[in-house]
């Protein structure tokens, strides 16, 4: 779809009734026309968190409007399906001289409820707003977090099928806005699609599942939320005035540009699983997950301890730059993620090559596959280099425990609560291979039998 603006000279307008009159035709002209949006085509998935990123002037609002069914596509055509709450602009859809109590009811019919559904819910609207005692004054009264609050609460609690919001979340205080966070988390999960604009790429990183990138009107980037944020954070950096990367002292310094060389030995089955990308002025050349004896794991028990090895090149000295590390699930979710910058190492400088190790005593992940991300950065979120799904392994465990962490731990009871001792062995083992061990056991020597049975209890 596209949708331009007609633009208007002062050619094009009239002065007076008498010069409208005089020149025969009361329809002024336009002098020229300019496109907000261009040939942008995209789809939403039912139960989709969707955000939209860009520069200010880059067709995120008018998006929305589209969407919304405030505004017509001028070429093109949107087909939505469910109902729709939008908050696209502070306080749209309020009557300034009525109370909030008034505006309450007015808002929820023009969302399509009848007056007993908002009576039913009347009083958590009330709540969430937290206005209570300016409730029964007029809505011009009120400062433009009250606008927000009120506006956010009405349209969380129509219980929308697609929730529209435009960085209006951004004129609440702190407080306001986590509640804000909570309440966008649990519509999600209860499978309200969600489109929203913003600013904020923490928020685009965590609450979405996808992101567009608009830029002057055109779709720019497409996908995974964080690829697109750091696509849109290498352009606005790059673009930025006077922004010949300061930290590069080098005769030649390299063009930044999205994307970089693998390296050579990198296999191309191994491409189809990893995804990178980055301006390449540092890589992370290897990365790999290895035991105490430096051997490369991709299978490991749990509980057992591992080390994160990461070989660094440099092709441009950086002075703001921080090493990031995250944990996954095979079903996407985060297990663990920490980086330099987080855990207070301020960087100095980062020259010729290096290895960094990210050592952990004890990974105690319950059976499944994980992947890690391993990035380097600078402290603004513009990659070097991040390399997502670079590592994949799989934790193996007796224990059928759910979740993904597992945490040393032992039972006590005490009063009349008795349990019958515990095997080891067949705990949680089908009873075929218990029996096999057993068996196997039995014909070994009674003391190498009880040193492995003392490192089961152990473990």
């Amino acid at each position: 779809m596209s949708k331009s603006y007609r633009l208007w000279g002062r050619r094009s307008q009239f002065a007076t009734l008498k010069s409208a009159l005089l020149k025969r035709d009361v329809r002024p002209a336009p002098e020229s026309s300019v496109a907000a949006l261009h040939n942008v085509t995209f789809s939403v998935d039912r139960g989709e968190s969707f955000g939209i990123v860009g520069r200010n002037g880059s067709g995120k609002s008018t998006l929305l409007k589209l969407v919304s069914g405030i505004l017509k596509p001028t070429s093109g055509s949107i087909a939505v399906n469910g109902r729709i709450a939008a908050l696209i602009e502070l306080g749209a859809g309020f009557h300034p001289e009525i109370s909030g109590r008034e505006n309450i009811y007015i808002n929820g019919i023009m969302l399509g409820l009848s007056r007993r559904e908002i009576d039913s819910r009347f009083n958590k609207i009330v709540d969430f707003a937290g206005i209570g005692e300016f409730l029964d004054q007029p809505v011009k009264t009120y400062s433009s977090g009250m606008y927000v609050r009120l506006g956010f609460a009405v349209a969380v609690h129509v219980d929308p099928d697609i929730l529209l919001i435009d960085e209006v979340l951004s004129v609440g205080d702190e407080e306001f806005s986590q509640k804000c966070i909570a309440k966008i988390q649990e519509m999600k999960y209860r499978g309200v699609t969600l489109l929203f604009v913003t600013h904020q790429l923490d928020q685009v990183r965590k609450l979405c599942d996808r992101a567009l990138w608009l830029d002057h009107g055109e779709a720019a980037g497409l996908g995974d939320p964080v690829r697109v944020v750091d696509e849109y954070l290498q352009l606005v950096s790059v673009s930025a005035p006077g922004a010949a990367i300061p930290q590069v002292h080098h005769p030649e310094p390299p063009t930044a540009a999205v994307g970089i060389e693998e390296p050579e030995e990198v296999e191309a089955s191994d491409l189809l699983e990893e995804e990178r990308w980055g301006s390449g002025e540092a890589i992370l050349r290897r990365v790999s997950l290895v035991d105490a004896d430096g051997r490369e794991l991709v299978a490991l028990g749990a509980g057992v301890g591992v080390t994160v090895e990461m070989d660094v090149e440099v092709r441009a000295p950086q002075a703001d730059f921080v090493f990031g590390i995250g944990f996954y699930h095979a079903d996407g979710s985060c297990v663990y993620g920490t980086n330099t910058d987080i855990e207070g190492l301020q960087s100095d400088s980062l020259a010729g090559g290096g290895k960094v190790r990210f050592a952990m005593p004890s990974l105690d992940l319950v059976a499944g596959s994980y992947r890690i991300d391993a990035a380097i950065h600078t402290r603004n979120g513009r990659a070097f280099d991040y390399r997502r799904g670079v590592i994949r392994f799989v934790v193996g465990s007796r224990v059928n425990d759910i979740g993904v962490y597992r945490p040393r731990h032992d039972w006590s009871f005490e009063g009349g609560i008795h349990f019958k001792p515990i095997d080891n062995l067949s705990r949680n083992v089908p009873a075929p291979m218990a029996e096999y061990i057993k068996e196997s056991e039995a014909n070994q020597p009674p003391e190498a039998s009880n040193k492995r049975r003392r490192k089961r209890e152990e473990r």
